[in-house]
């Protein structure tokens, strides 16, 4: 018991000193992740101001704030708090014999590094949009899916405004993935990370990109736009579930793109008695809904 205690805290302590660090500018720039996302966060608002699709949108849009701070609420303060417990998790696992090798089905060990951190960034991304769907498909998950569909006005910050259940339904998701992948080595993973968080800031923005004829791999405002759209195809629970590659979507028929106006009114029925507020959206997904 005492072993897990420590794991726990040494766990919380290492990335709350790490977060601290990050901040003051004491760790490598290339894994700097604090300021880069702020730098990565500037940069989609600067191309929102100077490229904006939708021109009636204001620069200090709807919820922007509340965006803002959804973003270091769930990249920061939420990942310290609950990194004891993935720790935990992990020395569980260890003392019964399960660990990364053991699992692994691919050793891309002797791979050229490219080429492991192109196979890592797939096998994420399809791990994402997988359980995207499950976030879509069933009511329970639904419920506190509804967080990042609240959006009304869409900027890039929205990106990362969803419920903190989230992690706990994606995060073994994708370490899972992970352990699949023998030989990788977990410190080139920040490039997988900025190239992600800089794709998903983008798809999220007030701009029209398309990537041209990279559109059939690479996720865009346009489609991502839709994804969010109030009104859906008959019979369908979703579409465009891509995070960073939109080649799941065309590959399994998920693909939704009728115009690219950008004016689509987004959101999900009876969002218009959605809480407003951070505090009540976190705790929406636990209370039973009213019949």
């Amino acid at each position: 018991m005492e072993k897990y205690l420590q794991a726990f805290i040494d766990s919380f302590i290492g990335n709350l000193n790490w977060t601290w660090d990050s901040i003051i500018f004491q760790v490598p720039w290339y894994t700097n992740y604090f300021w880069g996302l702020i730098v990565i966060s500037i940069v989609a608002w600067a191309l929102e101001i100077v490229f904006p699709w939708r021109k009636d949108q204001s620069i200090i849009r709807k919820d922007f704030w509340l965006d803002g701070f959804y973003m270091f609420f769930n990249f920061f303060i939420f990942s310290i708090a609950i990194s004891g417990f993935y720790k935990l998790l992990e020395v569980f696992f260890i003392d019964f014999g399960i660990t990364a090798k053991s699992l692994s089905i691919i050793d891309i060990s002797t791979f050229p590094s490219l080429l492991q951190l192109l196979v890592f960034f797939v096998l994420l991304d399809f791990v994402q949009w997988a359980t995207h769907i499950l976030l879509h498909k069933y009511p329970l998950l639904w419920r506190f899916h509804k967080v990042h569909h609240s959006v009304k006005e869409m900027g890039f910050a929205a990106h990362l405004r969803y419920h903190w259940m989230e992690n706990i339904f994606y995060k073994p998701l994708k370490v899972f993935a992970v352990m699949l992948l023998g030989g990788f080595e977990p410190e080139q993973a920040y490039i997988v990370h900025f190239i992600a968080i800089t794709i998903g800031h983008i798809n999220h923005s007030n701009v029209k990109i398309t990537w041209g004829p990279f559109k059939y791999i690479f996720n865009n405002p346009v489609m991502h736009l839709y994804h969010h759209s109030l009104v859906l195809p008959e019979g369908k629970y979703g579409v465009n579930f891509g995070i960073s590659l939109s080649l799941w979507d065309y590959i399994f028929k998920t693909n939704y793109i009728p115009e690219d106006s950008g004016n689509v009114e987004l959101g999900f029925p009876g969002d218009d008695t959605f809480p407003t507020d951070f505090i009540r959206q976190e705790v929406y997904g636990f209370v039973k809904p009213k019949k």
